[in-house]
Formats: C-alpha cells, structure tokens, sequence
C-alpha cells in the first residue's frame, strides 16, 4: 500500500533534494522559507501550505507535472489494511542518536492525514532540544521506560502506559530505563498554518 499522498509530498521533497545535492538551508534560501520549515516538512511534522509546497517545488528545479507523477495514484479503497511487520519501513527523521523510526501505516481519516510510527530509542537516547509537530501526538510504550518532557512538564511512562499531547508544544523523549524502550507513536495531523 502507498502512504497518504501528504507524506509522500515530505518523502519526494527529501528525496528530490538529496540526490540534486541540495542542503536544506539551500533549498529554504532558494524557497524564501525557513531551514526549519524544510526540516519540518521532510520530517513529516508540519503540511506545507500550497504557496510554500510550490516555491519549494520551483526551488528544485522540478516540473509540477514530474513532481506530482505518480504520487497518489495506487491509492487502496480497501477498508481493511493488513501490514506485516517485515513491510514496516525505517524512515528518517531529525538526527538523534539513539532514535530509530519505522512507518507502519499513514492514511487519511477524514481528509487528515495520520502517520502511525513505532520509535525504538537505545538505552540512554535522548533529544538535546525541543521539536514540535502540526499534529496530536498519541505515544504507547510498548516496553521500556521513557521519559517525555512537554514544556515544563516532565512525565514517566513505563510499558502500557500512553500520553496524548498536542504536538505543537515542545517535546522531547528520553529513554530512562536500564535496556532499549519501543514506542507506538501515532500522529494526527492539523492544517498547517504557514
């Protein structure tokens, strides 16, 4: 099965711009946007409004007519959606050491996008600074102990237990415990405000 046609937007974007060689703060100094709004955009934390998404387009140099090629055209109308964990694919997000993404499913649900993810974080890894996310965010640990800093707030969650926040305030994930802790993240996504 394809992924919603949104993350695959983020994923050509990242793809287009690594193989013409493009840096990120390249790509925003040639889109007029912020290096950070193209690392959100590729990392699947924010939706690019369509001025952004076609300055972003222009920007490397793509046809709209190439760049949209392909993209949403396998889409299934099944209503049941059977992924084997083999299928589950590694995805790239930020760079913190310690931090493996694998996709599960992304799919609209009422013309939202949801990214639903599992992070495995080694013992000890942690993030040095904030993110923030244009989506809920619903986090189940499926083992470990993982500490999730919200703003101010510091929480603790041991296996089973889960958390939902609103994405757009910083967060950051720390694994505390003695071995390697595996999260169910899924991600709800809003209509970005840029």
């Amino acid at each position: 099965m394809t992924e919603d046609i949104i993350i695959q937007i983020s994923n050509k974007i990242k793809e287009k711009r690594k193989s013409r060689g493009i840096t990120i703060q390249e790509l925003a100094d040639r889109a007029d946007v912020s290096k950070g709004l193209i690392s959100q955009i590729e990392n699947n934390r924010t939706v690019p409004s369509l001025l952004v998404l076609i300055n972003i387009i222009k920007a490397l140099n793509l046809d709209m007519n190439e760049f949209f090629h392909e993209i949403g055209q396998q889409q299934q109308s099944s209503k049941i959606i059977i992924k084997e964990a083999a299928a589950y694919e590694p995805i790239e997000k930020e760079a913190a050491k310690g931090f493996l993404y694998k996709r599960v499913l992304t799919k609209s649900v009422k013309h939202y996008p949801v990214d639903i993810v599992i992070l495995e974080l080694k013992k000890g890894a942690r993030r040095n600074s904030m993110v923030k996310t244009d989506a809920y965010e619903y986090k189940y640990v499926l083992q470990g102990t993982v500490e999730y800093q919200i703003e101010d707030e510091k929480h603790v969650l041991h296996t089973g237990d889960s958390i939902f926040f609103d994405g757009r305030l910083g967060h950051k994930p720390a694994n505390i415990g003695d071995d390697d802790a595996k999260i169910l993240v899924v991600y709800f996504f809003l209509e970005s405000e840029s």
